[in-house]
């Protein structure tokens, strides 16, 4: 087949360009552009139907699913196949053929001929029937089930509608459904329902009760039936439709309820929906709930304003109960369309496959429903390549003609076509997948434009993986022209994508020009570490304050590499570099790391401060050398390392903090060597602090440190306000009184004879209240031993001697017997209690006694 086009009529202009009637040759079009997607695509009927075509003319066609059966005007009729290929030629007539019927199975043809014969024949069989009229026969219509024995029948229009039965020894019976009304020039069998259409209008019959049930006039009696004919068309069954002119309707057959039939057939017709079209309507056929309409148009010449025929159309419409919606509209260029009639132009379809015949005197043209290719073709066409992308994924079992990757192809070439790089170089990631070949070739696609760092960013790193040249080429051009670029690069891609040795080279040599550059001082570093070199990474890390140096000591274990680098580090980040030697000084022992700060004392200070406060015995033998460091730089910890270190010594520290006047220190190490009044002393000489010395001597609790105090403040009144206030807990105040001499002035003297005063009463207060709890508690106490004594204690028969464990109570009533109970209720027989040896006649429980505690020893230990 040669492909025919098809145009939307709002946007498209398209047309066959025909090279002559006796050529065969592939039509072209010209198309304007359009976004709107035609619905068909067509295909001009070639091969046998061409060279039938270039002698004869067609006058008819019918189609059936194996098969296509063409009439001619020269009264042949051809089988072709579904390409155009004559299968099969019968001379039916010398003149042209009306009409050809074949029923469901295809085995049997019905044929009429405009010299008025008839001929029913089998395809496959000897069977046949002839018949000739002295009129011509215009259609004639077999019984769809024809190949069944029961349904023999088949139908002829002429003047009049004749049915045909074959009865009994073979014969043909005819009988006359219809005349009177024209000649019949269209008939439709479908089921057991006939329509036919005569000069008046549509009739529908029902062959089970052989009643007419409906008779649908035509519109615009004003066209000639012969010029402007009818087309029929069953849906199923049950609907028709017609149409007549520019008429369209679409009739349902219905069962009538048994109410309303009276004298009326069991079935009538209801017309669904009804509409008017703006051409001539030359064939219609069902495409699922919409219509295909084959039209005849005529146009005015805007030159000569004269009426000419203009190419058919093929519209597809969805019927709406008063109008209809146009889906698309296509114009069909056929050969010879300039010297068509309305009534030279058929449409037949195929129902099983949706395909479209329109049939013109010299040219068959085939219109089919677009597939998921020509839809992907057309999307192609527009450039809408993301859609066509899209649409070949959904329908990639299903698609024939195309293949994803080469859509996807295409689609990289029109971004980087339009430049749109980036979009496209991120298209190769869904596009080009596991790929390798086709990575490679599109990267240096991208590198012949300039455009490597647009892919760089979406190139594979994991499954697949490319040749370590294609890396090396993009980061070649990073290098060249964006640090930051490369060292982002660098920094995400593995390191074994590439040769590591190559890219470092590289690098130095860049560095070469410029010896400062953060940024590649930076990436050689990571690129030493990719290659394991940790020791000169380390250095640049360091020479760069970068903060990553102590992520990288601990992920690779360098710390044997640091320890001629604790200075650096220490330089870095004191505190994380201090915090990282004492979590490792298994690895760094204090002693190197102490060695190595020799020369930086603060450093030193700063580590050795650290690990005193974490253990203050791992360090001792540096608690005489931090003395001087404490004193140096950080006094204010000096005090509390005095008192919380066990090894210093306190001679040196004594001397250090002399030297250099630390009152304080001296004062505790004083008193911490037991040169307690010397230190005394420091306070008042050299603080001058009162309160601190009655601090100190409370600490002290040393009656001769509360004499001197005494006698060093004796003669300074502020010094006795002090004292007076301070000392009444500790020391008599009296002896400080005493004391004061005659006439010396004392700031607050009577406030503080009043303080002293209240203390003493408080203290006698704080005595007798003692004294009436003891007392209290007391008497409660005896009051519930007296309770306690006088309860009673019960004996009964379960209760047993605890020496000789046998019942306490004697199994004889009238015996006498003699018990001891104990207040704390042990019981024994008096014979099992042992003679006590001592002169008083007080016995005690043995068991009580034996653990010293209870009630009852504790009674009789008061009684004694």
């Amino acid at each position: 087949m040669a492909d025919a086009h098809l145009t939307d009529r709002n946007n498209i202009s398209t047309s066959f360009q025909e090279s002559g009637y006796n050529e065969e040759s592939t039509d072209e079009s010209e198309e304007d552009e359009s976004e709107e997607e035609p619905k068909l695509k067509y295909e001009r009927l070639s091969n046998g139907v061409t060279e039938i075509l270039q002698k004869d003319a067609a006058s008819c066609m019918t189609v059936h699913e194996k098969f296509l059966a063409l009439g001619t005007h020269y009264g042949k009729v051809y089988l072709l196949d579904v390409q155009g290929n004559i299968t099969q030629k019968f001379d039916v007539s010398p003149v042209k053929i009306n009409q050809i019927s074949l029923d469901e199975s295809g085995e049997h043809m019905g044929v009429c001929s405009e010299d008025g014969k008839v001929q029913v024949f089998g395809l496959y069989s000897a069977e046949e029937f002839h018949e000739t009229f002295d009129c011509p026969i215009k259609i004639v219509a077999v019984h769809p089930h024809f190949v069944r024995s029961h349904f023999k029948q088949f139908v002829t229009g002429g003047k009049k509608l004749l049915l045909y039965e074959r009865g009994w020894m073979n014969r043909w019976k005819p009988s006359v459904l219809h005349e009177g009304e024209g000649n019949i020039r269209n008939i439709k069998w479908r089921g057991h329902l006939i329509a036919w259409a005569n000069n008046m209008g549509v009739k529908i019959l029902d062959m089970i009760s052989k009643q007419r049930i409906t008779n649908v006039p035509r519109d615009d009696i004003s066209l000639r039936p012969d010029m402007y004919p009818c087309s029929l068309c069953w849906k199923d069954n049950l609907t028709l439709i017609i149409g007549w002119g520019n008429s369209v309707k679409i009739c349902s057959v219905k069962e009538r309820h048994a109410s309303e039939m009276r004298d009326l057939p069991n079935r009538y017709v209801e017309i669904v929906f009804q509409f008017d079209t703006e051409f001539y309507i030359s064939g219609l056929a069902p495409l699922c709930d919409q219509l295909v309409i084959l039209s005849y148009v005529k146009e005015i010449l805007e030159k000569t304003e004269v009426e000419c025929c203009a190419r058919p159309r093929l519209d597809i419409v969805q019927p709406l109960p008063e109008s209809c919606e146009e889906i698309s509209s296509d114009a069909l260029t056929v050969r010879g369309f300039q010297e068509n009639e309305c009534r030279d132009y058929h449409l037949e379809y195929s129902e099983g496959e949706s395909l479209f015949y329109i049939i013109s005197p010299r040219d068959v043209v085939v219109a089919k429903e677009r597939d998921q290719d020509d839809h992907i073709d057309w999307l192609l066409e527009k450039k809408k390549y993301e859609e066509a992308l899209m649409a070949a994924e959904i329908s990639q079992k299903t698609i024939k003609k195309h293949k994803i990757l080469d859509i996807g192809l295409a689609y990289i070439n029109h971004l980087v076509e339009k430049g749109e790089y980036d979009l496209a170089a991120r298209k190769c990631q869904k596009i080009l997948g596991k790929n390798t070949e086709l990575w490679e070739f599109e990267v240096y696609k991208f590198k012949e434009i300039g455009q490597l760092k647009a892919i760089s960013r979406y190139l594979p790193r994991r499954d697949p993986v490319l040749k370590p040249l294609i890396y090396e080429m993009v980061l070649h051009e990073f290098l060249e022209s964006d640090y930051e670029g490369f060292a982002t690069l660098i920094k995400e891609w593995p390191g074994d994508l590439y040769n590591n040795t190559i890219i470092v080279q590289a690098v130095v040599d860049h560095l070469k020009k410029d010896p400062q550059n953060r940024t590649l001082l930076r990436t050689l570093a990571e690129l030493y570490t990719y290659d394991q070199r940790y020791g000169r990474a380390l250095e640049i890390y360091l020479t760069l304050r970068h903060k990553d140096v102590f992520q990288l000591i601990h992920k690779h274990n360098l710390f044997s590499s640091i320890k001629d680098k604790i200075v650096l580090l220490m330089d870095f980040d004191s505190e994380k570099a201090v915090d990282m030697l004492l979590d490792n000084e298994d690895k760094i022992s204090i002693d190197r790391v102490v060695e190595e700060l020799e020369n930086r004392p603060e450093l030193q200070h700063v580590y050795l401060h650290k690990l005193f406060k974490r253990d203050h015995h791992k360090g001792q033998r540096y608690h005489e050398k931090q003395i001087s460091l404490y004193a140096e730089y950080d006094r204010p910890n000096l005090l509390p390392f005095l008192r919380d270190s066990t090894h210093c010594p306190l001679e040196k520290a004594l001397e250090i903090c002399q030297q250099r006047n630390f009152v304080e220190e001296t004062v505790y190490l004083l008193s911490r060597m037991g040169n307690s009044r010397s230190a005394l002393k420091m306070i008042m000489e050299e603080l001058q602090d009162v309160d601190k010395a009655i601090e100190f001597a409370k600490e002290q609790d040393d009656g001769e440190l509360w004499e001197d105090l005494i006698l060093y403040s004796i003669d300074k009144p502020p010094f006795i306000t002090g004292l007076l206030n301070n000392i009444g807990t500790h020391v008599d105040p009296i002896l400080l009184i005493h004391r004061i001499k005659e006439g010396m002035e004392i700031p607050n003297l009577r406030d503080s004879l009043v303080k002293i005063l209240q203390d003493y009463n408080l203290q006698i207060l704080l005595r007798e209240g003692c004294k009436k709890i003891l007392v209290a508690d007391s008497l409660s106490l005896l009051k519930k031993m007296h309770r306690t004594q006088m309860k009673g204690v019960l004996v009964d028969e379960e209760n047993i001697c605890e020496s000789c464990l046998s019942p306490i109570l004697p199994s004889d009533a009238s015996k006498s017997f003699n018990v001891v109970v104990f207040h704390c209720r042990h019981m024994f027989h008096k014979e099992c209690l042992p003679v006590s040896n001592t002169v008083s006649s007080v016995q005690f429980c043995n068991i009580c006694s034996a653990k010293h505690r209870g009630p009852g020893s504790a009674i009789l230990e008061m009684k004694k």
